[in-house]
């Protein structure tokens, strides 16, 4: 069975989405970064993509423009053991 990685789109803003996350979940980091090169339609060097995992859970995050909207349309649930968890994660 193949691996599914939830790709989430944004319009330039996709590192500072990553180094949100990663500021919230204690158990997470940066995979890989992908930059756009010479043949692309950025500025070569520039952030295309980050890999990254949360919690065991890989994600892509995709500077792709602003084509598509960010939206609520994409939930994740993050299970907690306490309350102290929940307001960890909220802070």
């Amino acid at each position: 069975m193949p691996k599914i990685t939830p790709c989430l789109w944004y319009d330039g803003n996709a590192e500072e989405a990553v180094k949100f996350y990663l500021s919230v979940f204690k158990n997470s980091k940066i995979l890989k970064v992908g930059r756009w090169t010479e043949a692309g339609r950025e500025k070569a060097g520039k952030v295309l993509t980050i890999g990254f995992k949360v919690n065991g859970q890989e994600y892509l995050a995709l500077n792709g423009g602003p084509e598509f909207k960010f939206t609520p349309a994409i939930s994740v649930s993050v299970d907690c053991k306490s309350q102290t968890d929940v307001d960890d994660s909220w802070d």
